[in-house]
């Protein structure tokens, strides 16, 4: 579970709402169906259109990454393939293909794999780096979605405001109803403009941040794997891949030693 995503998300709207609240405000005020289906279902569905059907019907399955860990952790990898690495050194390559099918990552699994079935190192590395060049293009689309929605969201809030102020044009007549329906008609830019800014483009940045931590990741792994081919000593192997770690990774890693 992605804590950050959840404390991040209740911070925000705590603050918003909190604040309305102090000002006297009524949340059953904030709550208008019409709405939010005009602003939440509009800007989901232009965005639908800018991509294919294959992109739109991913989109739980890239939200969820929001909220669950991928399984990445750098320090977890360095101490996997150094391990690994230990035990090559001790009874060759081939000695591995025992773990291979107990490896949990598809990414280190099939790594290892090539390894084990003596790939040379280039097509070793060639094959790893288009594997992840293929996880970057789909992981920028995830990114990309996100991003757009939050572009059409506050539009469409707009949109649902002009609406509402065409409607209540249209009830001049009662000139006591006019404050409460201009109050409706704003709502439609208070959930554009909110859902925009509290969820959905915050979203698009955790994204676009546990990719390039991810891609990085998998490029130390590279580097561990193709140190082990190569018959690297297991303190070497860690060498080479702890350049790729942050330096608070590093203290940690160096506390353990």
């Amino acid at each position: 579970m992605e804590l950050a995503t959840i404390i991040g998300i209740a911070i925000a709207l705590g603050g918003v709402l909190g604040g309305f609240l102090l000002e006297g405000g009524r949340l059953i005020s904030l709550f208008e169906p019409s709405a939010l289906i005009i602003v939440v279902g509009g800007s989901f569905g232009a965005t639908c259109i800018s991509f294919s059907l294959k992109h739109t019907t991913g989109v739980p399955l890239v939200l969820k990454n929001a909220f669950f860990s991928n399984n990445t952790d750098p320090l977890a990898m360095l101490r996997l393939i150094v391990d690994m690495a230990k035990k090559a050194r001790r009874s060759g390559i081939l000695a591995l293909e025992s773990e291979v099918k107990s490896l949990r990552n598809p990414f280190v699994r099939n790594a290892v794999q090539i390894v084990v079935d003596g790939t040379q190192p280039e097509l070793v590395r060639d094959v790893l780096e288009t594997e992840l060049e293929a996880m970057s293009i789909r992981h920028r689309a995830g990114v990309d979605f996100f991003m757009a929605w939050g572009g059409f969201l506050p539009t469409l809030g707009v949109l649902g405001t002009v609406m509402g102020l065409i409607h209540m044009m249209e009830n001049l007549n009662d000139p006591g109803g006019m404050g409460p329906a201009i109050a409706v008609a704003f709502i439609a830019t208070l959930y554009g403009v909110g859902i925009a800014n509290v969820l959905v483009l915050p979203l698009a940045s955790k994204l676009k941040l546990q990719s390039h931590d991810e891609i990085k990741t998998y490029e130390m792994v590279i580097e561990g794997i193709l140190s082990m081919q190569a018959g690297d000593n297991p303190s070497l192997v860690a060498t080479k891949m702890r350049a790729y770690l942050s330096p608070q990774a590093k203290k940690i890693l160096a506390a353990e030693e």
